[in-house]
């Protein structure tokens, strides 16, 4: 098997080196925003006051929620990969394909080493200069699949947590990868029923993480509707989280 290419992803220590002289700017031409969007940066600065600032799952939630193009530098191992999110035009641009990517890499040990404008335009922009070549352009929900499925998040996302319950919205779900097995059959029931997450992760082949991450990965493709007052409705299960993390480490 051919093995993966690393050659348009940055290797750390040279990726530090360049941070740090500050060349990473100084390629970025004058063109180019110099600041992300206040909304953004407002949940950005929350993410890091609580210690989240790495999790590239919130991350990519907070550019969703606001509809904010950002430039995201995810570190994995010796490499840092550049992807730029662009929730409007429903794109990534990146390198790589995210399912590539995680074919090689273990998506686990993911996080956010920082996020900048984004270098590149969508392909739409009536402005030409910094479009990139059309190749490099993907569906932002193969990405958000992957890293919600795949990703080093196990929990729930914030914005989705709490006493709640789930139901998919098929109407938004056409560019979803193709569900089969437990997975699918839990999607498909969540077509018909509302259920809570502790119900869900009773249903076969699921469990508390597992159908957290398919959650998050409905949620962040459009296809979730969340209700705090239906019948349904129930906490999260108790101590989950903690068990959670003592396992991790």
């Amino acid at each position: 098997m051919k093995s993966f290419d690393t050659s348009s992803l940055w290797r750390i220590s040279e990726f530090r080196r360049a941070r740090s002289e500050g060349r990473l700017d100084l390629a970025h031409g004058a063109d180019r925003p110099t600041l992300l969007s206040t909304t953004l940066l407002g949940d950005l600065r929350r993410l890091q006051a609580e210690g989240a600032n790495g999790d590239v799952l919130e991350v990519l939630a907070a550019c969703v929620r606001n509809h904010e193009a950002a430039l995201l530098y995810l570190e994995q191992g010796a490499f840092v990969w550049p992807v730029t999110v662009f929730p409007r035009e429903a794109l990534y641009h990146s390198p790589r394909d995210a399912a590539d990517f995680a074919a090689d890499f273990a998506m686990s040990r993911l996080r956010l080493v920082m996020a900048d404008p984004p270098l590149v335009r969508p392909p739409s922009s009536v402005l030409r200069e910094r479009v990139a070549s059309p190749e490099r352009y993907r569906p932002l929900t193969g990405l958000l699949w992957t890293v919600a499925m795949e990703g080093p998040r196990a929990t729930l996302l914030t914005e989705i947590s709490g006493r709640a319950a789930y139901r998919f919205v098929a109407s938004n779900a056409q560019q979803l990868p193709p569900l089969k097995g437990a997975l699918g059959s839990a999607v498909a029931r969540l077509h018909r029923e509302s259920a809570s997450l502790a119900e869900i992760a009773r249903w076969p082949g699921m469990s508390v993480e597992r159908a957290s991450r398919v959650l998050n990965a409905l949620y962040l493709c459009g296809a979730l509707l969340v209700s705090r007052a239906h019948p349904a409705a129930r906490s999260e299960p108790s101590g989950w989280r903690g068990l959670l993390g003592r396992r991790k480490s």
